[in-house]
């Protein structure tokens, strides 16, 4: 085995990812069936996971995925799709808490309503799925290969950005601080709990800005390095949090922005 393998491979790994037949979530369930895991992908839509697992195994990736349908909007709904993960599988290694939900409206205009639901399934969701997937994650999890908990924060919840989606931003920023106080009290049972912060990514959330190349374009001027995330930008960063690259991080918010997160507005004493 090569020190690439030895380091990045996830083969042999159970996954779960939440809302895995879309956007960033799909590109997470594809990095690690490309790194040999099997990944179970779940969200509201069957059909669509099960759609977006035969799209991915037909790519040849060593690993295989599979889908079926998960709601984590609700408590029954969670407790569903732990009940059904478990006739799958009773090993888990890695949960991608990746589902969510944003809403957009202007500061006069933003609904009561959209922070319910919001930091229902952003927040509230997360943490019960975790909790209640934890004998799970730690059955076969050691102090050598830990558990690997990975949730979805964003640029959003570490920066002051509201663009209008106040509830996600706040949700995120929420995601950031839980998975701090999760890591720091599942590190005794094995478990590391990490977060990617991403970026501008091209999904079915962000296609009202990303959703033609030149929308996309049009978003990756305004990032510092220039474009919006590629699939690999998230694949490369998760599967070093999952694999034994990334055992001995846990409490990280991992910026996968393209810079955005260490912008510090105009110069102070910009030359003349």
């Amino acid at each position: 085995m090569g020190v690439l393998d030895r380091l990045f491979s996830v083969e042999g790994k159970t996954a779960l990812v939440t809302g895995g037949a879309t956007g960033i979530g799909r590109m997470i369930a594809t990095g690690l069936a490309a790194g040999g895991a099997r990944v179970l992908i779940a969200s509201r839509k069957a059909e669509a996971c099960l759609a977006a697992a035969d799209d991915i195994n037909a790519e040849g990736h060593p690993g295989r995925v599979e889908g079926f349908g998960g709601d984590v909007a609700t408590e029954s709904g969670i407790m569903a799709l732990v009940a059904a993960l478990g006739e799958k599988t009773e090993r888990l290694d890695i949960l991608v808490n990746n589902a969510g939900v944003s809403w957009g409206a202007p500061l006069d205009d933003f609904p009561h309503e959209a922070w319910a639901r919001v930091m229902g399934v952003n927040v509230a969701g997360l943490f019960t799925l975790t909790q209640q997937l934890l004998p799970q994650l730690t059955r076969h999890a050691s102090a050598g290969d830990p558990a690997r908990i990975v949730n979805l924060g964003s640029v959003m919840g570490a920066a002051p950005l509201g663009d209008g989606a106040y509830s996600y931003a706040a949700s995120k920023a929420a995601v950031h601080h839980l998975t701090k106080i999760l890591a720091k009290e599942l590190a005794g049972r094995h478990v590391t709990v990490n977060a990617l912060a991403p970026g501008p990514f091209a999904s079915k959330m962000t296609a009202f800005a990303t959703g033609t190349a030149e929308k996309a374009a049009a978003v990756g001027r305004g990032v510092p390095l220039g474009r919006i995330g590629h699939a690999d930008d998230i694949a490369g960063a998760t599967l070093f949090l999952c694999s034994r690259a990334g055992a001995y991080t846990t409490g990280a918010i991992l910026p996968v922005d393209g810079g955005i997160g260490v912008e510090t507005g105009h110069a102070l004493f910009e030359e003349g």
